[in-house]
This record gives structure tokens, C-alpha cells and sequence, in this order.
């Protein structure tokens, strides 16, 4: 069983195209992609459900192993690329997280929802005025 083992592995490794695909090379960066994915997602909602510290840490983390994907031998350009995408991310959400705690953002929105509800109030009583008007 283990002569059968060792002749598939080196059946896949002859191939280099094959043996990349099997390789943790390959399937690292694949499997990591999710962190990317979810911050681009994540870009739609409200910042004010964005934490300042663990977009801190995801933004050292992907500058980290973006250096270690061009440190390692050979170089790993998918890991690269995985933390690479990651890093814009974690920095579009960062700057969002601080204009929206730090820079006025939660008070200008603040000031928008009562302008709107201003604006309501007064829609509502011209409403009430017509229809007192045409009795």
C-alpha cells in the first residue's frame, strides 16, 4: 500500500502545474482569501460596526506575511496578492472607522437624521393643514 502512495505522489509531483495545485503553496492563499473577501464585503455596511483595534491587527498581519510572501523561497505571488488585497481593505475600513468615530462622522450623520426628521414633521403638518383647509 505505501509503494502505491509513494508512486501517485511522485506521479503528481513529476507535474509541475499538478504539484503546484497540491501543495500548501497553493491552497495557503486559497484558503486565506476569506479574509479579503469578507473586509470587501464588509465595505457596504455601517462603520460604526467596524472595531478600530482588530482592523489594527489585520492590517499589521497582512503587511507582515506580505513581506513573508516575498521572503520565502520560491516566492509565493498568490499569498502576495491574498495580502495584498486584504491590506486596501483593512485600510479603507480603518479610514472609515476613523471618520466615522473620530473625524465627525457620527455627528454630521447625527445632524442629517434630524434635518430628515425636520423635514418629515414639516411634510406632515402641511398634510394636516391642506386637509383642514379643504373642510
Amino acid at each position: 500500500m505505501a509503494a502505491f502512495f509513494k508512486a501517485v505522489n511522485a506521479k503528481i509531483r513529476s507535474n509541475p502545474t499538478v504539484s503546484y495545485f497540491c501543495s500548501t503553496h497553493f491552497w495557503g492563499p486559497v484558503s486565506n482569501f476569506g479574509i479579503p473577501v469578507a473586509a470587501v464585503m464588509d465595505a457596504q455596511k455601517s462603520p460604526e460596526l467596524i472595531s478600530g483595534h482588530m482592523t489594527l491587527a489585520l492590517c499589521i498581519y497582512s503587511a507582515t506575511f506580505m513581506r513573508y510572501a516575498l521572503a520565502v523561497t520560491p516566492q509565493n505571488y498568490l499569498l502576495f496578492a491574498c495580502h495584498f488585497i486584504n491590506e486596501g481593505s483593512q485600510l479603507t475600513q480603518g479610514y472609515r472607522y476613523l471618520a466615522w468615530h473620530h473625524w465627525g462622522g457620527k455627528e454630521k450623520a447625527g445632524a442629517l437624521g434630524a434635518v430628515d426628521a425636520v423635514k418629515k414633521s414639516a411634510v406632515a403638518v402641511g398634510d394636516k393643514a391642506k386637509e383642514a383647509v379643504s373642510k
